[in-house]
């Protein structure tokens, strides 16, 4: 059985055992409600260390709708069962006021990458994610942290805080894992209906066609104007945004020569959906 620790004072001290051996520790830093993406993180990070922390932590500094942080999953006996057969060394799931105990002051902001799209329309959210991000970096003193590239903007906010701060941590960003249609694993995917289950999956084909054309030489404004269409036309209610942008800056972009990264959110069925893909 996998042990979960709730406090800092318990996960240092089992840390602080392995470090003392020369061991190399690797954290999946995860707000629960797991899925088959995570768990490919995880097998990364076993792949690549000697011990894995998994942390279960539903941040509320980073939720700037307070319904949307009451209706996000807590399931963290199923998350528990589904980590157990991959040996993971321990789940760190501490409550609130450990993370933020009373008098708590101190926010992390990423200027720069954490600006545009995601940071626009959910005002706060990247300084609750660089500010626990940060301490669960001191927390875990991991050697190595595993994130999905779903989250394209976040793993760039991240790395552009342990680039800036010096932290002693390596990010791995690990391919986003997809349904066999397309869809992008999520833990908001849970809260689709049927039918919209059924549709999601035109955001990803949408992208694609878009990415598609813009290699093939269409200008930038008519590959996302025809993917916009065709995304509406599945049911989509919302696109809030489908954007080329550079892959490391997140500036706009249309050079082709650099890495660019074409992202997206729209809404489905009451369910707000982000992805991104490569150009």
């Amino acid at each position: 059985m996998i042990p979960i620790l709730r406090t800092v004072a318990d996960l240092r001290a089992i840390v602080r055992g392995w470090k003392a051996q020369g061991q190399t520790v690797g954290v999946v830093p995860t707000m629960g409600a797991l899925h088959d993406g995570h768990l490919s993180l995880v097998q990364a990070a076993k792949a690549g260390c000697d011990r894995v922390i998994v942390t279960i932590f539903v941040n509320p500094k980073q939720f700037n709708n307070p319904s949307d942080l009451a209706k996000y999953p807590r399931t963290e006996e199923a998350d528990a069962a589904l980590l157990a057969p991959l040996q993971v060394d321990t789940v760190f799931s501490p409550n609130p006021d450990e993370v933020y105990p009373k008098g708590f002051a101190t926010t992390v902001s990423v200027a720069g990458v954490a600006a545009p799209l995601e940071g626009s329309l959910r005002q706060g959210h990247f300084d609750g994610v660089a500010t626990v991000v940060t301490k669960l970096f001191g927390m875990t003193r991991a050697d190595r942290a595993y994130f999905g590239q779903k989250d394209w903007q976040q793993l760039q906010v991240v790395r552009r805080m342990v680039a800036d701060l010096n932290l002693p941590v390596e990010i791995i960003g690990c391919e986003t894992f997809r349904e066999t249609d397309g869809l992008a694993m999520s833990s908001r995917n849970v809260r689709l209906t049927a039918s919209a289950r059924q549709i999601a999956p035109a955001l990803h084909a949408g992208m694609r066609a878009a990415s598609a054309a813009l290699r093939a030489g269409a200008p930038q404004e008519v590959a996302l104007t025809q993917a916009e269409a065709t995304i509406r036309a599945a049911g989509f209610e919302d696109v809030e945004y489908l954007t080329f942008r550079d892959a490391d800056t997140l500036d706009t972009s249309t050079d082709l020569s650099r890495p660019l990264r074409l992202l997206a959110a729209a809404w489905i069925g009451g369910v707000r959906l982000i992805d991104n893909i490569a150009v």
